[in-house]
């Protein structure tokens, strides 16, 4: 390894490299093109960065003067650019490195002067990274290295075209190199593209992915779904925590929630500014937040320190975002839990994504309240302040304490101090008995009961949702106790159950009214109501079959056969009855008594013979009377001219071709311009004529 490097490792702690770092380093593959597939979290960004060491140094391990730069790394989203950029840096180092980014949501200004000084490494994103090559800020030309950091998520995001053309402004004779989770087929098209003889590297082994991340699905009643976020953050109480949801409105509602609950929370969305991400971010590094609320774009890539906690408020849409979203924790050998919040609804769709993963999860009970109490006394009284020895500085303070209180009083004290700093768990609704309520097989018959009858009723605007209410606060009873409510026009009839009667008419008193004043009356048996009808079904339209839609399915009173026009069949039409050849007989016509209808000829009938109606629309034949109930004329049709009045008293022949213009305004210029042309109406002057 090039001993500047070497160094900087060795500063930075590292004993000994990840396998992707390993792979990667190999001095057989030095400035080879490179498809590389590893886990998220292995250490990608140092390992792209030694892999690319030997093409951009000189032979001393370290850089010339910065000018045009040498090396392009391509990152989806700005975090993570800006998280490699620091990784970069200081991997970088003592080689004098010097480096730029060029990432959406920063000053392009700024930038542009980053550039003009020169820089050996640029860290951009491919949208911004565009914006620079279309307006000449940067030269490409000395480019010896291109990197492209999750690649797959790129493509994901519709950053292809940017990528393609960002490719093609660099010179042919580069190192390209490929890190991608997964290599689908876009990837290896592009690779394909754009690599030569690329080697392909994968240290994924299947059988131990994310062996270092526990997966917990919760099932949870829909409405309990916020309450059991905030007792998984209370069990788990990791150093850091990120919380997944789909939508922006979602992440707005949670942090808000957690806010109010006194946790230490910061959101992250593509509705903040970079300097409100940046802010939340830096938020997390240091301390000053625990909880990280996000969605998947705004926390692609992201590296938080101690994060060891994710918990996917929604499922994600895809089982690649689930090991995205699981791979924020578990990272450089630390331990993690992922944790899936499934409504009874979307336990086969948690199913899913997980077979899809293949990952194998433990599906439990969300922490109940109890049991985050009695995780809070674990870690209270394993805390190292029990064995601490006391400052002398604090001696005075501790025996005026023991001089006043009680070790009852005192440990009191120090409960309720521990627990104030602490959100209190939340009560989980069993999601067994959720669901055994929503069945309605398992309701308990109404059994027997008692009738009443109050004044009042659907004349007087009775309402059941009112009604209800009124019967409970009156008679001191719950609405299990109450069975049917019927309304009709001046009374309303309500279900007593029997054993809930004489407490029912206890609590009302002898004056047996309502608070709205309308009296009720015991009855000895059921009233006697009409049975609830339905409207009748009335196949073929509207109601009374007259001219509806279906009317003409025959048989139903006033139809008439001629209302919808003369396509059905006539003698005035080319086709004839062939016209409806291929159609079932009006069945009116074998149910009629008025007008019998014989049976098909087997031979066929000429057109025109009969109508193709029951009654005839005259009694002259169809072609002898005019379409309009008044004719234009006695003489027939084809005797008349087509206009009222002739044009012209000349013949046709005499008359130009086509129709005549319109005669318009007689000083409009189309006017104008025939009397010009036309000669017959030209002045001649006097001296010109004889």
């Amino acid at each position: 390894m090039i001993p500047t490097l070497q160094q900087a490792l060795e500063r930075r702690g590292y004993t000994s490299l990840t396998p992707v770092q390993e792979a990667v380093s190999d001095p057989e593959l030095a400035g080879a093109d490179l498809l590389v597939s590893a886990q998220t979290g292995s250490g990608k960004t140092v390992g792209f960065g030694i892999a690319i060491a030997s093409t951009i140094l000189e032979e001393d391990g370290r850089f010339a003067r910065a000018g045009t730069p040498l090396a392009l790394v391509i990152a989806p989203t700005r975090e993570l650019a800006l998280q490699v950029k620091r990784e970069l840096t200081w991997l970088y180092g003592d080689a004098g490195a010097v480096l730029a980014s060029c990432v959406g949501g920063m000053d392009m200004r700024d930038e542009r002067r980053a550039l003009e000084r020169g820089a050996h490494i640029v860290v951009a994103t491919p949208g911004r990274l565009r914006d620079h090559i279309t307006r000449g800020s940067i030269d490409l030309s000395g480019v010896a290295a291109v990197v492209l950091d999750e690649a797959d998520e790129m493509l994901d995001l519709g950053f292809r075209e940017d990528l393609e053309f960002i490719l093609q402004e660099t010179p042919e004779e580069r190192q390209t190199l490929l890190f991608s989770a997964t290599v689908s087929k876009p990837i290896a098209t592009l690779a394909q593209t754009y690599q030569t003889d690329a080697q392909r590297i994968s240290t994924i082994n299947k059988s131990e992915q994310h062996s270092d991340i526990s997966y917990l699905s919760h099932v949870v009643a829909p409405h309990d779904v916020e309450n059991a976020i905030i007792n998984v953050l209370r069990f788990h109480e990791a150093p850091n925590a990120i919380v997944f949801a789909n939508t922006r409105a979602a992440v707005n509602r949670l942090l808000t929630r957690l806010s109010n609950r006194g946790f230490q929370v910061v959101a992250l969305s593509g509705e903040l500014s970079q300097a409100e991400r940046a802010g939340a971010l830096q938020a997390m590094r240091d301390g000053r937040a625990r909880i990280c609320v996000a969605t998947d774009v705004a926390a692609r890539g992201i590296d938080l320190p101690n994060l060891d906690l994710v918990v996917h408020a929604d499922l994600p849409s895809s089982h690649e975002t689930l090991l995205h979203r699981s791979g924020r924790t578990g990272r450089a050998g630390r331990k993690g839990a992922s944790a899936l919040m499934v409504t009874p609804r979307s336990v086969r769709k948690a199913e899913r994504l997980l077979r899809d993963a293949k990952l194998s999860a433990e599906w439990v009970d969300a922490p109940s309240a109890d049991e985050v109490r009695g995780r809070d006394m674990e870690r209270m009284l394993s805390d190292a302040v029990w064995t601490e020895e006391a400052p002398e500085s604090q001696a005075e303070t501790l025996a005026k304490l023991v001089e006043s209180f009680s070790p009852e009083q005192l440990a009191a004290g120090y409960l309720r101090l521990w627990s104030a700093a602490r959100s209190a768990p939340e009560e989980l609704t069993d999601v067994a008995s959720v669901d055994a309520r929503k069945k309605k097989e398992d309701r308990v018959p109404f059994g027997p009961s008692v009738w009443f009858a109050i004044d009042g009723g659907r004349d007087a605007g009775a309402d059941p949702r009112r009604l209800l209410p009124m019967l409970c606060k009156a008679g001191g009873i719950d609405k299990s106790a109450i069975g049917a409510i019927r309304i009709v026009g001046d009374k309303s009839y309500a279900e007593i159950s029997q054993d809930k009667v004489d407490g029912f008419m206890a609590t009302l008193g002898g004056e047996m009214a309502l608070d709205d004043g309308s009296a009720l009356e015991r009855l000895n048996e059921a009233p006697n109501l009409p049975e609830r009808s339905k409207p009748p079904f009335r196949k073929g339209g509207a109601p009374g079959g007259g001219k509806g839609r279906g009317g003409f399915g025959g048989g139903k009173p006033g139809y008439k056969g001629g209302d919808r026009g003369d396509y059905k069949g006539g003698g005035d039409r080319k086709s004839g009855g062939d016209y409806k050849s291929d159609r079932k007989p009006y069945r009116a016509r074998e149910d009629s008594t008025d007008h019998p209808v014989k049976p098909r000829a087997a031979k066929p009938r000429p057109s025109g013979d009969k109508p193709a109606y029951d009654k005839p629309r005259g009694d002259k034949p169809r072609g002898d009377k005019a379409k309009f109930d008044k004719p234009r004329s006695d003489k027939p049709r084809g005797d008349k001219p087509k206009f009222d009045k002739p044009r012209s008293d000349k013949p046709r022949s005499d008359k130009p071709k086509g129709p005549p213009p319109p005669a318009g305004k007689p000083s409009s210029k189309k006017n104008k311009a025939r009397g010009a042309s036309d000669t017959s109406k030209r002045f001649t002057p006097p001296s010109k004529r004889g």
